[in-house]
C-alpha cells in the first residue's frame, strides 16, 4: 500500500510538471481553452458519475467557453 501511494504521488508530480511545461509557448487564448476543456471535464465527470459521455462533454463545453473568454 505504501509504494503504490509512493508512485501514484511520483506519477501525478511528473504528469503536472509536464503538462506545465507544455503551456509554454500557448498564446492566452489557448491557455484559456485547455483550462477550460480540464475543469469541464472533471465537472462533467463529477455531474454524470464518471461516465464517459460526461467527461469528454464536459471538456467539449469547457474548451468552447474557455476559448471564449476574452476574445
Amino acid at each position: 500500500m505504501k509504494n503504490t501511494l509512493r508512485l501514484t504521488c511520483g506519477t501525478a508530480a511528473i504528469v503536472a510538471l509536464l503538462a506545465l511545461g507544455a503551456c509554454s509557448g500557448m498564446t492566452q487564448q489557448e491557455r484559456n481553452t485547455a483550462i477550460g476543456a480540464g475543469a469541464g471535464a472533471i465537472g462533467g465527470s463529477i455531474l454524470t458519475g464518471g461516465s464517459t459521455a460526461g467527461t469528454v462533454g464536459g471538456a467539449a463545453i469547457g474548451g468552447l467557453i474557455g476559448h471564449e473568454i476574452k476574445k
